[in-house]
């Protein structure tokens, strides 16, 4: 029977010192720099939380692998949040230990892998990065009359490596951490990214918000196919390129609607300045298999057939937020609005058709459809030419909606003094205070309406807000920017910029 190898002097040493955490913290200013890794690797071990932080702002090698050790010992979390806070303590300090070289801090698992059984002696060259630096003599310094002190220069960034794999599961600890760190020392910790594994069926939320080509979405499509848990898209800025050809361009419109099929439990689909939606708008929702519970078509050029087959789709059936901002209805029938609200009438809950061009006539046969949307609580309407008989007739449809509390509507073609758009204040005061009676004598005092002038950075030139039990007109004015976060927090409407 072989007998166990006894205990190295280095080992033995090593343990004996870590038995009193004073002295081996006192010990570290004096402490040759081949101790470090073994010491490093039984404070680690042995969980001795305050000499690891006191180790990482001592660490005499620019790069500190701490990812190949929690490889081989499946740290406790205590242990890998004490070496982050020695390093956080190093990074608060204005002037650093004369023996602190820390560059990198390696999280990475695979990278460094013999690091620690490896130390000044048993090798002949160390890795560049792992080298300390040369010392160099020291050089007295001559006084020189009249010289003032260097500014001192800005302290380096430490740079901190980590591989990622993002699944569907409980966020990692340890990462969720280091992020923390990383935000409150801003500037001076670096994340770097070497590689990043994704399982794309875990993903339940995506946006994918900038100007992409028709060629480039249909590269993508395939990945999005494999988001098979997705609940949210939304998709902005897709334009065709004048050198495709339309053979071209319908593969990669079919490559992206044919993914559709495999999103199960898609919820919420937000498409917003989409250039290959006219007349292909049945292509995407008979792919749908599920029905939505938000749709949002924004700043796309849709066309009667488009808006028919829309209202027609099984889809829209249970539709809670409808979103047609931006797409002109002006030179279409009104029939398959009306028919799209009626058959989402029982669900809808905000409704937003701005800046669609819909005129009085237009708006009138789709007023019984509103009246029957039970379950609104929001509707918008603003950058619409509407007469006050119109807006009148909307508030008697829509006044026994027990659930509609937020009205938002373009100022009446009554308010403006000219056909450039300049509004008489004086006129919409009154048409205010006409619609304030109203909603008084209907019994519904607590509606807030409010109204916006219609252009592209809306500026708000009279809000009226009716409070509940009070009927109290609230006048304000200005810019969006500057009052309109604090009106919309009241409200509890939310916005989206896309």
């Amino acid at each position: 029977m072989s007998m166990p190898a006894p205990p190295r002097l280095l080992d033995l040493a090593g343990q004996s010192l870590l038995r009193d955490q004073a002295s081996a913290i006192a010990a570290l200013e004096v402490l040759p720099m081949e101790l470090f890794p073994p010491l490093f690797t039984a404070a680690f071990a042995g969980r001795h939380s305050e000499t690891l932080k006191a180790m990482v702002q001592a660490w005499p090698f620019p790069c500190l692998p701490l990812g190949a050790l929690m490889k081989e010992q499946q740290p406790h979390q205590e242990t890998f949040q004490a070496a982050l806070d020695g390093l956080d303590v190093l990074l608060a300090q204005e002037v650093r230990p004369s023996r602190w070289k820390l560059q990198v801090l390696d999280l990475r698992k695979n990278a460094h892998q013999d690091f620690w059984t490896v130390w000044s002696g048993t090798r002949a060259s160390m890795y560049s990065l792992l080298e300390p630096e040369v010392a160099q003599p020291t050089r007295k310094k001559q006084k020189v009359d009249g010289c003032r002190p260097r500014p001192k220069p800005p302290l380096a960034p430490v740079e901190v490596l980590i591989d990622l794999c993002l699944k569907e599961s409980t966020p990692d600890e340890s990462v969720a951490y280091l992020i923390q760190k990383v935000k409150q020392r801003k500037g001076l910790l670096h994340l770097c990214c070497k590689k990043l594994k994704i399982f794309l069926d875990s993903i339940q939320d995506l946006e994918v918000n900038c100007t992409w080509k028709l060629s480039t979405l249909g590269k993508f499509a395939p990945h999005l196919g494999q988001m098979a848990n997705l609940r949210r898209l939304l998709l902005s800025h897709i334009h065709m390129s004048s050198h495709s050809t339309p053979a071209k361009e319908e593969q990669c419109i079919s490559q992206f609607t044919a993914q559709f099929l495999r999103l199960h439990h898609l919820e919420e689909l937000y498409l917003d300045s989409i250039s290959f939606l006219e007349d292909r708008l049945d292509q995407v929702l008979r792919c749908l298999k599920t029905p939505l519970e938000t749709l949002s078509i924004t700043n796309c050029l849709l066309s009667e057939s488009d808006l028919t087959h829309l209202s027609q789709h099984l889809n829209v059936s249970q539709l809670k937020d409808l979103g047609l901002s931006g797409v002109s209805l002006t030179n279409m029938s009104p029939e398959p609005l009306q028919v799209l609200i009626e058959r989402a009438s029982a669900t809808l809950q905000d409704l937003d058709l701005d800046e669609c061009g819909i005129m009085d006539s237009q708006f009138t046969d789709i007023l019984p459809a509103l009246g029957r949307c039970s379950q609104l609580t929001t509707f918008s309407f603003c950058g619409n030419p509407i007469s006050m008989a119109v807006l009148e007739n909307l508030l008697r449809h829509t006044i026994g909606l027990s659930n509609l509390s937020h009205v938002l509507y373009p100022a009446p073609l009554e308010s403006y003094e000219d056909v450039r758009g300049t509004l008489h204040l004086g006129r919409l005061a009154q048409l205010h205070a006409r619609l304030k009676q109203m909603l008084q004598e209907l019994g519904r005092p607590g509606m807030v309406w409010f109204s916006a002038n219609p252009s592209q950075k809306p500026q708000f030139e009279k809000i009226s807000l009716m409070r509940a039990g009070e009927g109290k007109v609230i006048q304000g004015g200005g810019d969006v920017d500057l009052g309109l976060n604090r009106i919309f927090g009241e409200m509890h409407l939310i916005v989206l910029e896309i």
